[in-house]
């Protein structure tokens, strides 16, 4: 494991710092990373919420990492994917999930990325109001 920055570099990028960055049409035949999560939160008007997997694993959101350049850290970029059928009722899109068994697969690049970075199935999350407690920061797809 190894600490990196959230976001690419905004000298590279008009001053902008991208977090996510889209599956669709593209390849990522190196600089693959894993971030491990237990959930992940969505803001919707003024309310939030948690997503879970239904079994209670933990997961990994797909990423990819660029080394550091000109004075910036390294960083990452969350792959995001279209949200199942659970999200979807709150949001457009998600970070790709990766289970516990596909690490490997992602990591070493041993399958081609449409057969890891699709739409999740129905019925694999569970999605809870958060009304009190911690909330995470911003984290908009």
């Amino acid at each position: 494991m190894v600490e990196a920055t959230w976001g690419s570099n905004p000298r590279f990028s008009d001053g902008a710092s991208y977090r996510f960055v889209r599956s669709e049409g593209k390849s990522f035949p190196s600089h693959r990373c894993l971030m491990p999560a237990t959930e992940f939160q969505m803001s919707v008007k003024d309310r939030c919420y948690r997503v879970r997997l239904d079994d209670g694993n933990f997961f990994y959101l797909a990423g990819v990492w660029e080394p550091p350049m000109a004075d910036y850290p390294l960083a990452f970029r969350i792959v995001t994917v279209a949200a199942n059928a659970e999200v979807s009722r709150f949001q457009d899109r998600h970070g790709a999930i990766i289970l516990r068994r596909q690490v490997m697969r992602w990591l070493d690049r041993s399958v081609p990325e449409t057969e890891l970075l699709g739409t999740p199935p129905a019925r694999l999350f569970v999605i809870d109001e958060i009304t009190s407690g911690p909330r995470q920061p911003a984290f908009v797809l």
